[in-house]
């Protein structure tokens, strides 16, 4: 049987020999420091349960995250700020060291650090529809990309495509991402889930330790660019590079911007 998980900004549920983690973090999703440490405790938990055999990462109908809660972040002192960045990069950890099969059911936009998320995944089935977009636009907003996000989006896209799409700030659809290998399906969005389903019960027929040491081999340079890492240095560099006091005024200008386009809706 089971162990009994709960967690306040998600949605866990067991079926049969597997989970589903729904995020369950307000209207959007976003990710703080909140739901970054469930995700850390649910999957070591998922990880030990021996009556588990595989998960899925999933969102709501047409809302996976809208990635960083940018606005908690940039309020955060010191402390705060390295706490989340060791965290978010914690849970990446976590979903990189895995053992079991792990699918993304992107059930809508997934754009920043969303889209980082789920590309330490084994799988990604994501939704169509005019907003359903991932990639990394943080040039617009004025803000650095972390290194070892960087490090992810080129593991995935090659160096040279991943950095001019940071340039660009460019956002894929679902048939974009799927044909530049960031997603493996593209299908309708009430079609998401059962398709992850029906990926991880295929990878869930594989001897347990045969799937687990072969994608630790085959993913040696996701391992390198996330797991073999000092997580306090990192932290901290991203928080003083931050606290830069022209780049302050010009995340805070793009906040402003922000909140006044969002109140004239």
């Amino acid at each position: 049987m089971s162990a009994i998980y709960s967690a306040k900004t998600l949605l866990i549920e067991i079926k049969e020999n597997y989970a589903i983690v729904r995020l369950n973090n307000g209207k959007v999703n976003a990710i703080n420091t909140h739901i970054l440490k469930d995700l850390i405790q649910v999957f070591e938990q998922l990880e030990k349960d021996d009556a588990i055999q595989g998960a899925i990462l999933a969102g709501r109908p047409h809302v996976f995250s809208a990635g960083l809660d940018v606005m908690n972040l940039a309020t955060m002192d010191d402390a705060g700020g390295i706490d989340f960045w060791k965290s978010y990069m914690k849970a990446l950890q976590v979903l990189v060291t895995f053992s079991k099969p792990l699918v993304s059911a992107i059930t809508g936009y997934a754009p920043a650090g969303a889209t980082i998320l789920v590309l330490c995944t084994d799988y990604r089935v994501m939704g169509k529809g005019a907003k359903h977009v991932m990639g990394m636009h943080e040039f617009k907003m004025q803000m650095q990309i972390p290194e070892m996000l960087c490090d992810v989006y080129a593991y995935h896209l090659g160096e040279i495509r991943a950095w001019k799409a940071v340039q660009n700030a460019e956002l894929f659809n679902s048939d974009q991402a799927l044909e530049l290998g960031l997603v493996d399906e593209s299908v309708e969005v009430d079609e998401v889930l059962g398709r992850a389903e029906k990926h991880l019960k295929k990878q869930m027929r594989i001897f347990p330790k045969v799937f687990s040491l072969s994608k630790k081999i085959f993913n040696k340079g996701l391992y390198k660019v996330v797991v073999e890492r000092d997580l306090d240095q990192l932290a901290n560099d991203i928080v003083v590079f931050n606290k830069d006091p022209k780049l302050q005024a010009k995340v805070v200008e793009f906040m402003i911007a922000l909140k006044n386009k969002n109140k004239s809706k």
